[in-house]
């Protein structure tokens, strides 16, 4: 798809998570040279669909956080790989902390001192193994009208102090943030699937309702926010879902949601930057986000959090001129007095306690304290509909994942099919190389993905399957419901069913494989059966030839 070269600066900067991949092990076991982020979906790299998600949105300013063994891969990928390079300018920079390990926390990255070095107003912060279909446009619309305080986005370290004592700013319990989850049963979706737990409450009704179809009319407060296994865990210790009062009494309407999962796409403004710094703080989804909702309701835990500290600024101090800083009190004006649209109200009977207006003071007295109850800013939820026409959003974490996601785009309508009206996901043409497609073969245009440089022999059949570049498909071969990665080969008559296959890697001719997996690089031997497996390279093990290395967790000559 081509992208936006002329979009309008957001003010946002993007912050891209490149972690591990463990739960994809199959094919990230050598994340130095391989990582995650660079593991085909739909035929192009993984960390593309959050790049190409920031390009659209209009922000320019990203940075790729991985740790120091994966970053030459990922460097050399950014200036090499095709569709990465095909990316608007400028292109993301990649920062890899000497302290940042496979293990570190999202929450506890930011911490160190690379990472905050670099984040220096409002940011995004963003997984790379994110697909999302739906823009950024709408919660980044949302932000500004529910959250953005009049000064909008805070775009450096030297006004972010400014935009929290500003009006409508963090102290009028504006400038929170905003998170996007996603029904796991919805399309795209499988079985098994990790899921969060979380509970919001409504918004206050707003004069003219949303558009139809608008991000506005899916928002709510977050209350509380966690794993579903951590809540399962709390509940078998407690034998029971217990719920504290001052949560109903400030939020008498709850919606618990149990079946969706934490997209892990946020918009924070610059202050949660300095509540991370908090050592207990480990995990942004369970931690950052969990802790800020619950003290939102609950008294007490915004100074166990010292969130006083971070949104009121530092206690206040004399200059040279005498005038006292933080003695400012703009935020105290009422705007709706300013406004020329006025709504008439009767007089009542009973005359009301007369009051002094509040006007605003460039000098106020220093002498009073003026410690009050502190407004935390609320974290608000964006949850996705899971009707079929929405959107896809999904986090590709897992290998039926990947598989799923990967025959899901490939469903798509292509450009030179669709035209304009093509998903922003959707690749150029089905077939990229139609040479190298014999004929007598055939080939299900509408859920298939064939990328450059692929032939197929005479006699093939291949549906709903997803082909990298350079593979090679010979006579006889039936896919179904396959992924195979750049380089891949399947020999003569193979049957490959539900199956997820390595770069480089060969099928041996006659071959019948279902719902397995195979390894970067492993070559499976002439008629091999099997089901539900993992072909890998076991390391470290001392032996003659390839005898007990091709098929994990299996012995076919055993007969226990």
């Amino acid at each position: 798809m081509p992208h936006p070269q002329s979009v309008p600066a957001t003010g946002f900067q993007a912050v891209i998570l490149c972690g591990p991949g463990v739960s994809l092990n199959t094919f990230t076991s050598n994340p130095e040279e391989f990582p995650k982020a660079l593991v085909p979906v739909a035929n192009r790299p993984m960390v593309w669909y959050p790049l190409d998600w920031c390009y659209r949105l209009g922000i320019t300013n990203i940075h790729l956080i991985t740790p120091p063994s994966a970053a030459p891969a990922l460097s050399s990928a950014i200036s090499t790989d095709p569709h990465l390079t095909s990316l608007p300018v400028p292109r993301p920079s990649i920062l890899a902390p000497e302290g940042l390990t496979q293990n570190t926390g999202t929450a506890e990255l930011f911490r160190l001192p690379e990472v905050r070095a670099i984040v220096t107003g409002d940011f995004i912060v963003l997984p790379c193994d994110l697909i999302s279909e739906l823009g950024g446009e709408g919660l980044l619309e949302a932000w500004m009208v529910l959250q953005a305080g009049l000064g909008g986005v805070a775009d450096g370290k030297g006004v972010s102090n400014s935009s929290k004592m500003s009006l409508n700013g963090e102290r009028g319990g504006r400038r929170g943030g905003i998170g996007v989850w996603y029904d796991t049963r919805s399309d795209g979706g499988v079985r098994g699937q990790e899921t969060d737990f979380v509970a919001t409450a409504p918004l206050p009704s707003r004069p003219i309702p949303p558009a139809p179809g608008s991000v506005m009319a899916n928002l709510s407060k977050v209350v509380m926010a966690m794993p579903t296994d951590t809540l399962k865990d709390k509940m078998a210790k407690k034998g029971s879902f217990s719920v504290r009062k001052s949560l109903l009494r400030k939020q008498p309407r709850v919606k618990l949601l149990t079946t969706h999962q934490d997209a892990h796409i946020y918009f924070f403004p610059y202050w949660v930057l300095d509540m991370m710094k908090h050592e207990k703080l480990d995990s942004i989804s369970e931690d950052v986000v969990g802790w800020w909702a619950k003290a939102t309701w609950q008294d007490g835990l915004c100074d166990k959090l010292k969130l006083r500290e971070i949104l009121e600024g530092p206690a206040k101090s004399t200059p040279e001129d005498g005038t006292a800083v933080g003695a400012f009190r703009e935020e105290e004006i009422d705007l709706a007095s300013l406004s020329s649209t006025k709504v008439s109200r009767l007089q009542t009977s009973t005359p009301r306690k007369e009051q002094t207006p509040p006007f605003a003071s460039r000098v106020g007295d220093s002498d009073v304290p003026q410690k009050t109850k502190l407004v935390v800013p609320n974290v608000l939820a964006y949850i996705h509909p899971s009707t079929g026409s929405a959107p896809l959003i999904r986090r590709v974490d897992t290998a039926a994942l990947l598989l799923t996601v990967s025959l899901h785009l490939a469903k798509l309508g292509s450009v030179e099919e669709e035209g304009s009206a093509a998903s922003p996901l959707a690749h150029s043409s089905k077939i990229a190389y139609p040479a190298g497609v014999a004929q007598k073969t055939t080939i299900t245009k509408s859920d298939c993905l064939l990328a450059d440089n692929v032939t197929v022999d005479e006699r093939a059949v291949i549906k709903q399957t997803v082909i990298g570049a350079n593979c090679k498909i010979e006579k006889g071969v039936r896919l179904t419901r396959c992924l195979l990665m750049d380089g891949a080969a399947i020999g003569e008559r193979c049957q490959l069913d539900g199956c997820i296959i390595g770069r480089r890697s060969r099928i041996g001719k006659g071959s019948v494989l279902r719902d397995c997996e195979v390894q970067d690089g492993f070559v499976v031997s002439d008629g091999a059966e099997a089901k539900n497996e993992n072909f890998m390279v076991f390391e470290g093990l001392d032996g003659e030839g390839d005898a007990g290395l091709e098929l994990e967790g299996v012995d076919e000559d055993s007969d226990n």
